[in-house]
């Protein structure tokens, strides 16, 4: 499916941009960086922004949401911007009950423990997301006219860690019940996998549509998977997801004269923590650019990869607080690691911490581009 003529990405604004050519697999002059969670939590203006107001509620409010995600690329001068949200948005939109708790993360009214429950889940329409999504669809429009040439990157929880959530009612140290009824009730949990990736890719494919220029699916508990259960239980639901941007695309001029234009794919992203036995795996659901957390070196993530996949990450969020002559040995580091891969954006091998010093990651973003 083309996307419209005012899509960023369609409209010349965004498919030259370090971000997007570096997601393609070719290297710009300058290496583009980005953090996870820059949108937020380590912002005092964000703090601000939150007093009375619930993290849904807060993704939930267009102009609130369009706010918090610029936040951080006029303050760090970052080459994108990350959607301001949350992976269990379109869940509550659709109807499960579910709230964040501060300090302990998404919270369910009702854990989904056996095939009589995951019945009664899949009873929801995932299609209700299409006219529940209003606000983010508005966020999103709102951002991108702010952003101009930065590309926004849209973003949505995989099946997996969203499934997770499900079964353990709420955040988990080793998701021991999601995967206890991944092998006890195979068959349930097949249902339970289709239904998630079918919201999860609708959430996205709506970002996208409105406007994002790239797409990031976060498996944040896919590292207590052996690599046989990611990929006989967890990877067709990953890639029924991607399969609802897979398809957008858009065209760019020739570079020859008399050449026919090219068309080109929206970029996708695939990320997840402690994930660095299933890079392979997560790349081949039908991503086209792996992120990697600080686990494994780039350049031990390139060489699992073929050494053909451009990659993204993975500075240390743990440095971020280390004196600034470690922090740059680390982010050279990193850079120089980066460079066996076809391209790179740099990143964090995870979120950035709530403690961090917004001071910080200014002058980090400055150190990448003067590289």
């Amino acid at each position: 499916m083309q996307l419209s003529q005012n899509h960023p990405l369609e409209a010349g604004l965004t498919h030259d941009s370090r971000l997007i050519t570096a997601y393609g697999g070719t290297r710009p002059d300058v290496t583009p960086v980005w953090f996870m969670r820059q949108a937020g939590r380590s912002l005092p203006e964000y703090r601000e922004l939150r007093v009375g107001n619930a993290m849904l509620d807060a993704c939930l409010k267009p102009e609130l949401a369009s706010e918090i995600t610029l936040q951080p690329v006029r303050r760090h001068g970052v080459d994108a911007g990350i959607f301001f949200s949350d992976i269990v948005v379109p869940l509550k939109q659709v109807g499960v009950d579910v709230e964040i708790v501060p300090g302990k993360g998404p919270v369910l009214g009702k854990a989904v423990r056996t095939a009589s429950d995951i019945d009664e889940l899949v009873a929801l329409d995932p299609s209700v997301l299409d006219e529940s999504l209003d606000p983010v669809i508005e966020a999103v429009r709102l951002t991108v006219a702010e952003l101009g040439r930065t590309p926004l990157i849209g973003f949505a929880g995989a099946p997996f860690t969203l499934a997770a959530y499900l079964v353990e009612g709420g955040p988990s140290k080793d998701h021991i019940h999601a995967r206890t009824l991944m092998h006890a009730e195979p068959e349930a949990w097949s249902r339970l996998m289709e239904w998630v990736a079918e919201v999860t890719g609708r959430f996205l494919r709506a970002q996208v549509l409105a406007g994002a220029s790239a797409a990031q699916l976060f498996d944040s508990w896919a590292g207590a998977l052996s690599l046989d259960d990611y990929v006989r239980h967890v990877a067709p639901a990953s890639a029924r997801a991607l399969e609802h941007v897979r398809d957008l695309s858009y065209t760019t001029e020739p570079v020859e004269p008399g050449a026919n234009a090219v068309v080109h794919t929206v970029p996708i992203v695939h990320f997840g923590v402690g994930t660095g036995e299933l890079l392979k795996a997560m790349h081949d659901i039908g991503a086209d650019v792996v992120g990697v957390d600080y686990r494994v070196p780039l350049d031990e993530a390139s060489r699992r990869l073929g050494g053909v996949v451009p990659v993204q990450g993975n500075v240390d969020p743990a440095l971020l607080s280390a004196p600034w002559p470690i922090l740059e040995a680390h982010v050279r580091d990193v850079l120089a690691r980066g460079a066996n891969a076809p391209s790179h954006v740099l990143n964090l091998g995870h979120g950035v911490p709530p403690e961090t010093d917004p001071a910080v990651l200014t002058r980090l973003v400055e150190f990448v581009h003067a590289q």
